[in-house]
């Protein structure tokens, strides 16, 4: 039976904790004076916690000092949590739980390749935690994306070779890092956005199990 290595990406793509990112990351801009909007957002997707906020200030042309700037992060942490603290089954995106199921049931090996540190507690959360056979997450990595580090640690903790992996992404940073990475990419989002990836879908209800299958079998 061929084997593959599935790896999704978190935020985007299993659950939509990125609109918590948001209102986190727009709180703590306005208490430094800077306007911050949804496409400023769009552009931290897949970005560290730390770059994220160097590009917030840079935008509104700000410098703090060393001690201020990790106040700010580990506060804005705590809001993103306080948020995802509330969080349920009912906020995982459409149809994945379908997809998942499909490649268990193909005993197809599953990961988590995410640049959140928050993934197990959310993946809990949100009652999925049970479908991965290995979690990469932000507390396993040196590298952010588009440096392809989680999605190699992830091939290599399923034991499956990187070019018989396939990836699920919804950031530009993402799917660079996969094909980096020599992996199957599948953007999940606009293709305007992610057209450098292997494949694009809006999400997964256009995902059939044929197309999965395929997958598996190439």
């Amino acid at each position: 039976m061929n084997k593959k290595g599935f790896i999704f990406d978190l935020d985007g793509v299993i659950v939509d904790t990125a609109k918590y990112h948001f209102l986190a990351w727009k709180r703590l801009a306005k208490s430094l004076d800077i306007h911050f909007t949804e496409e400023e957002n769009e552009q931290l997707k897949g970005v560290s916690r730390v770059r994220s906020l160097e590009k917030i200030l840079a935008w509104g042309n700000k410098t703090i000092s060393k001690d201020q700037f990790t106040e700010l992060m580990s506060k804005k942490n705590e809001e993103y949590l306080s948020y995802i603290a509330e969080m349920d089954s009912s906020e995982i995106l459409s149809d994945v739980p379908r997809v998942l199921q499909y490649l268990i049931e193909k005993q197809q090996p599953i990961s988590l390749g995410s640049a959140s540190k928050n993934a197990r507690v959310i993946l809990d959360r949100v009652d999925l935690r049970k479908h991965f056979d290995a979690i990469v997450d932000g507390n396993d990595v040196s590298k952010a994306k588009p440096d392809p580090e989680v999605f190699l640690i992830a091939a290599k903790l399923l034991n499956i070779d990187p070019k018989d992996c396939i990836v699920f992404e919804d950031s530009v940073a993402g799917v660079t890092a996969a094909n980096t990475a020599n992996m199957v990419s599948i953007g999940i989002g606009s293709k305007d956005v992610l057209g450098h990836a292997d494949y694009v879908f809006n999400d997964f209800t256009e995902i059939s199990d044929d197309f999965l299958n395929e997958l598996i079998n190439n």
